[in-house]
């Protein structure tokens, strides 16, 4: 068996976080269809398709709140913040960082994603 990807959930705008993705970590687009849209980078055979039906997580999680159920951990040569270009988003920074070698971040539907050098 070979994993071939990971899904994350998005409540709407399926192309919307694909695309951040793909220009996050400079993927090709290799899907955009209404019902999934998904970024993959294909020398790695990794492949990051979004779906529909989610509800987003609350981070850091307080008793009764959504928790998360996955998170992606990103090697950043860049750490501990991402460097903005036009073509790449800065994503959003709660102020919780539960490690100081990590920092977490949230993408545009609030998934939590960690860089790390």
């Amino acid at each position: 068996m070979t994993l071939s990807g990971i899904v994350l959930d998005a409540p709407r705008m399926r192309r919307a976080l694909a695309g951040f993705y793909h220009r996050l970590l400079g993927w090709s687009v290799v899907q955009d269809e209404p019902v999934q849209a998904g970024s993959a980078q294909r020398r790695a055979g990794a492949v990051l398709p979004v779906r529909s039906a989610y509800v987003p997580p609350v981070w850091p999680a307080g008793p009764g709140d959504p928790q998360m159920k996955v998170h992606l951990d990103i090697q950043s040569r860049t750490w501990p913040r991402p460097v903005p270009t036009r073509r790449r988003p800065v994503p959003a920074r709660p102020n919780f960082q539960p490690q100081d070698d990590v920092r977490v971040y949230l993408d545009p539907d609030g998934h939590p994603f960690c860089l790390f050098l």
